[in-house]
């Protein structure tokens, strides 16, 4: 057996226990163990995705060496791979980009705590890589809601109490919907495992007729998740869950986590149901309307705000929209511009939220567009970051977002049904990307003669322009260089169901 099929096991295990260990150490022994963590972590992604890659096909472990029902499925392939990559390397590099403001805006004593939150969350966003078992994957989506509101309430002010309250409020409603919908699933086919329940439905709902009571299943899972990762109607929380959290906290919520639901979502509808019986049951099309749906109205808010961090987080209701009408799509070409779009997401929100607030740091602390006139000058590598953070939202050329929109465009080909509106929509959506994006760009380097409002340590800065930098180098690798991701994704989801 190679070793390295244990490595999505360990990665799991290993944060789960620092999380643990984490709970009674210093701040500064915390910090260090998780950032070591975070390294280990991303060595054992890497070596995951080179084995799965020259593997060519899906590979199953058993937790403790036992089948199912007795011990628990972890099943990965390339995809998985990158994923796990990706999720691990964002995590970190939010993190490290970060690190001032979480010092500045956490209590000492609860430092520690957060970083046991950061491992949990990144144990449970694996965990819901990996997993072939749907109530195992609840068990971690619990986790993943209760770290996530850890890292949001840890800063506290009034507006995160708030905040945490309203997200936790949507994640319950989310998580009980998809817990319903498990459960219904389970009466039906008297399985928790995927493949098994897959199998049952191929070979006996089928033939009985029972599409009714699995449709209701689907859709209250389908609902449940989509709840959960903010999709149109469901976006509210955004806002306020963005945009008054530290700012690490901001980059990992809208990077990452919203993406471990929709994989999840992405799961059921391939390894569980199957994507053909999800197509034809007409959810998908519901999926792509609320998803159209959802880039022109977070677009429009997003243009309404006076706020920088409100604006980018209406953003991220828009962005989620184009990753629901990838799935709402229904074909392998709308679901690989759909996974696409999680990496230029992941890589490009995080970058916009870190920069937002350090062009705010430099302009009295300060949110506000009329405050932030010549912040681009006083934080320069801020601005560069949020410049082609911008640039690459609005769908610029050689960037990661222009790949996202084309390859939308060239998946909205298959369907004729749905071409004209993925089409305009996708116009529309860019001309409204242009106007707040581009706006916020030009007042940041409008001239100014407002002096810096501090002073931030040399080690800081030094950390802050290296993620940056590192950033903005994945943001134009991935543009420029988008055919081997694509052809990546493509093996992955031929092997994913």
């Amino acid at each position: 057996m190679n070793f390295v099929r244990n490595f999505p096991f360990f990665s799991i295990m290993l944060s789960m226990l620092t999380a643990i260990i984490s709970s009674v150490l210093s701040k500064k022994a915390a910090e260090f163990l998780s950032k070591v963590l975070y390294f280990i972590v991303m060595a054992l992604s890497v070596a995951t995705l080179v084995y799965t890659v020259n593997l060519g096909t899906s590979e199953v472990y058993w937790m403790g060496h036992f089948p199912a029902p007795w011990g628990n499925e972890i099943r990965f392939g390339c995809l998985e791979g990158m994923l796990a990559v990706l999720f691990s390397t964002v995590l970190a590099l939010s993190v490290f980009g970060g690190r001032r403001h979480l010092i500045e805006d956490v209590e000492d004593s609860k430092i520690n705590l957060y970083f046991v939150m950061m491992d949990l969350l990144l144990g449970s966003l694996l965990a819901l890589i990996y997993t072939n078992d749907l109530f195992t994957a609840y068990v971690f989506v619990e986790i993943s809601t209760i770290a996530a509101c850890g890292i949001l309430i840890v800063r506290r002010i009034g507006r995160t109490t708030i905040a945490a309250v309203r997200y936790m409020i949507f994640s319950l409603l989310g998580s009980g919907l998809f817990l319903i919908g498990v459960v219904l699933l389970y009466s039906l086919t008297g399985n928790l495992l995927m493949e098994s329940i897959h199998n049952y439905i191929s070979t006996t709902i089928g033939v009985k007729g029972e599409n009714v009571p699995l449709l209701v299943s689907v859709s209250l899972m389908s609902v449940g998740l989509a709840i959960k990762s903010g999709l149109f109607p469901f976006h509210f929380w955004m806002p306020d869950t963005y945009g008054y959290s530290t700012p690490s906290s901001s980059a990992v919520l809208s990077g990452l986590v919203s993406k471990g639901y929709i994989l999840l979502l992405v799961k059921v509808y391939y390894r569980v149901i199957g994507f053909d019986i999800t197509t034809s049951s007409g959810i998908c099309d519901v999926l792509f309307v609320f998803g159209l749906i959802g880039i022109i109205v977070g677009s429009v808010q997003a243009i309404r705000q006076s706020d920088i961090r409100r604006m980018v987080a209406f953003s991220s209701a828009a962005q989620i929209g184009y990753i629901y009408v990838g799935i709402g799509l229904g074909t392998a070409a709308g679901m690989a511009a759909a996974f696409f779009h999680i990496l230029t997401h992941a890589i490009t929100k995080p970058m916009l939220f870190l920069s937002a607030s350090a062009l705010s740091d430099v302009s009295g602390g300060s949110k506000k567009f009329s405050d932030l006139q010549g912040s681009g000058y006083r934080n320069r590598v801020a601005g560069l970051a949020f410049t082609i953070g911008s640039l690459s939202m609005v769908g610029i050329p050689t960037l990661a977002g222009f790949v996202s929109k084309l390859l939308f465009a060239t998946a909205s080909l298959g369907n004729v049904g749905k071409l004209l509106p993925t089409l305009i929509v996708l116009a529309i959506s860019t001309v409204l990307n242009a106007v707040y994006f581009l706006r916020t760009v030009i007042r940041i380097y409008r001239p100014n003669t407002r002096p810096p409002e501090e002073r931030v340590r040399l080690r800081d800065q030094f950390v802050f322009t290296a993620v940056m930098l590192i950033f903005v180098a994945l943001n134009f690798a991935v543009g420029m260089h988008s055919q081997p991701v694509v052809e990546l994704i493509e093996r992955g989801l031929v092997i994913f169901a």
